[in-house]
C-alpha cells in the first residue's frame, strides 16, 4: 500500500457553521480528516487531510463543490487575501521521494476542476515555473479577473474568465511546510514591518519564509502570518525569536502563537529546543492514522505559547 499524501485545503469562510461543516463532511466522506483550523478573522478553514491520490482528489473535488454553492466571494470580508472561494489547494508529499506522485496528483485534481466545476485554475510553485501565491492573490479576485481578461494572465485548466462569486483556485505540490502566527499587541503597522523584515528578503529576512503582517479586529491583536517553506533552512524558533525582538523595538509585545494545521516531528523537535512545545495531536506522522470529528470555529483562538 502507498504511503498517503496530504492535502492542505484552505477555503474563504470562517463564520457560518453550516458551510464550514458541510465543506468538512465532503471532505470527510472519501478520505481521513485530520485537522481542522477555523479563523473568524481571516474568515478562512483550513483543512488538513491524507490519503491516497484519488481519495484526496475524490474530496477536493466534493469540497470545491460545496464551496461553490455556498459561498459568495463577492460578500466576503476577512483580513486574508484570496481569489477564490476555494482559494488555494496544495497537495503534498510527506516524505521527499513522493512529490513525483504529488505533482501528478495536483495536475490530474486541476484538469478535473476546470472540467467538471468550471472554475479557473491556476497552478504555483514548482508546477508554474516557481510562480508565487502571493503573485495570483494580487490586487484580488478583481484583479486576477482583469489579468485573464486583458491576455497577462491565462489558467491552467477550466475557463478563461472568473465568475467574482466563485474566483479562482490555486493548485500546487510541495513538501510539508509550517504555517505559523505569532499574535502581537501593538498595533497593524508594526506588524507589517515586522513581516517584511522577517520575510524572505527583508532586512532580518529567513530563507523561504513567506510572511504578512495582518489585524485581528476580532482578538484586538495584530498578527504576523507566516509559511515557513523549509524549516531546516529557517528553524521555527529562531523565527520566532527575531519577531520578538523586532516586536521589541516597536514598543509592541508578542501576546501568544498558533499553528496553523499539522507540523512535522522533525520541526516540532527543532521548536521545542527553543521552547516551543506542540500537542501530540498536532504531530503530521502522528495523525496519519487518525481522523476527526467535523470542524467547529475554535473559540478562543488555539494558541502555542512559548
Amino acid at each position: 500500500m502507498a504511503y498517503p499524501l496530504e492535502a492542505v485545503p484552505n477555503f474563504s469562510e470562517g463564520r457560518d457553521r453550516a458551510t464550514i461543516d458541510a465543506i468538512a463532511g465532503a471532505l470527510n466522506a472519501h478520505t481521513k480528516l485530520l485537522d481542522a483550523h477555523v479563523d473568524p478573522d481571516h474568515n478562512r478553514s483550513v483543512f488538513t487531510l491524507a490519503g491516497s491520490e484519488q481519495e484526496l482528489i475524490s474530496a477536493l473535488l466534493d469540497g470545491v463543490a460545496v464551496a461553490c454553492e455556498r459561498i459568495d466571494l463577492r460578500r466576503h470580508e476577512g483580513v486574508h487575501p484570496r481569489v477564490g472561494v476555494a482559494d488555494v489547494l496544495p497537495l503534498v508529499a510527506i516524505r521527499p521521494e513522493d512529490i513525483g506522485r504529488a505533482r501528478a496528483a495536483a495536475l490530474e485534481l486541476g484538469e478535473r476542476i476546470g472540467a467538471r466545476l468550471g472554475l479557473p485554475v491556476f497552478l504555483y510553485g514548482e508546477l508554474a515555473a516557481g510562480r508565487r501565491l502571493a503573485e495570483l492573490r494580487r490586487g484580488g479576485a478583481e484583479e486576477l479577473a482583469r489579468r485573464v481578461e486583458s491576455g497577462e494572465l491565462a489558467p491552467d485548466f477550466g475557463p478563461a474568465a472568473l465568475d467574482l462569486r466563485t474566483g479562482a483556485v490555486l493548485i500546487g505540490a510541495r513538501h510539508p511546510l509550517i504555517a505559523f502566527n505569532v499574535n502581537l499587541r501593538g498595533g497593524l503597522e508594526a506588524a507589517k514591518e515586522i513581516a517584511a523584515a522577517v520575510r524572505e528578503g527583508g532586512s532580518h529576512g529567513f530563507a523561504e519564509v513567506r510572511a504578512l503582517g495582518l489585524a485581528l479586529p476580532g482578538a484586538e491583536l495584530s498578527q504576523v502570518s507566516m509559511n515557513i517553506e523549509n524549516w531546516r533552512v529557517s528553524p521555527l524558533g529562531e523565527i520566532v525569536a527575531r519577531i520578538e525582538s523586532e516586536a521589541g523595538k516597536r514598543h509592541a509585545e508578542v501576546t501568544g502563537c498558533e499553528l496553523v494545521g499539522l507540523i512535522p516531528a522533525g520541526a516540532a523537535a527543532e521548536a521545542q529546543q527553543s521552547g516551543i512545545t506542540f500537542d501530540r495531536s498536532k504531530i503530521l506522522e502522528l495523525g496519519l492514522g487518525k481522523s476527526i470529528p467535523l470542524a467547529r470555529p475554535q473559540e478562543p483562538r488555539d494558541p502555542y505559547w512559548r
